[in-house]
């Protein structure tokens, strides 16, 4: 059982006592009344593959979960509006960087591009918007363990930049095919001060 003791979890009702903690983050469900665009969308992002489907529901996934999005089919729904709180975005993570890459490549083509791209300093991410307005992250670590990309959170530089320095995903694919080392094409630039007021909020 993963458990995670009162210090740790914040939860000081019960000083010295242990909480269970999930095992995983299982699924994302939406709702939409895109249904169909939106079930296309995901296929084509993620590369992923319909485990059931209906006129009001779909379950997607990519690995061998039975699915990692869901779809809820809601005709008339209001668009999201400038400001509103919800979530923010939602993070897959690829295994190497030629992973990103490739995928960056294949969306290109198929006229799917990032809304912005942003080294994070942890990551190297690229953000997508679905049909429904909300965003998709997709990243790579940029650090070799937990312990490492938690290191950072504590350093000068994230400090002064805890948003991260933007990119050019099309350069960043140029320089990973002219052979240019992951360590390099992961490392962020300082680049000064850049706070929460800069972090696109849609």
């Amino acid at each position: 059982m993963n458990t995670i003791t009162s210090a740790s979890n914040g939860n000081t009702g019960h000083s010295g006592s242990t909480a269970p903690v999930p095992a995983k983050l299982a699924h994302v469900v939406l709702r939409t009344s895109k249904f169909q665009e939106m079930q296309e969308w995901y296929l084509h992002v993620l590369a992923a593959r319909t485990i059931y489907a209906d006129n009001g529901l779909a379950f997607l996934t990519y690995d061998e979960e039975h699915h990692r999005v869901a779809l809820l089919n809601a005709p008339d729904l209001k668009p999201q509006e400038e400001g509103a709180a919800g979530v923010h975005h939602v993070a897959f993570t690829y295994a190497t960087m030629g992973d990103l890459v490739a995928t960056f490549e294949r969306l290109h083509g198929l006229g799917i591009s990032p809304v912005y791209c942003t080294n994070h300093g942890p990551t190297t991410s690229l953000y997508y918007q679905d049909p429904d307005a909300n965003q998709i992250e997709l990243q790579v670590d940029n650090f070799d363990s937990i312990e490492e990309a938690t290191g950072f959170f504590y350093s000068p530089d994230f400090a002064e930049n805890p948003i991260g320095v933007d990119f050019d995903p099309l350069e960043l694919a140029r320089r990973y095919h002219a052979g240019e080392s992951d360590s390099n094409l992961k490392r962020r630039p300082r680049i000064g001060q850049r706070g929460l007021d800069s972090l696109p909020l849609r």
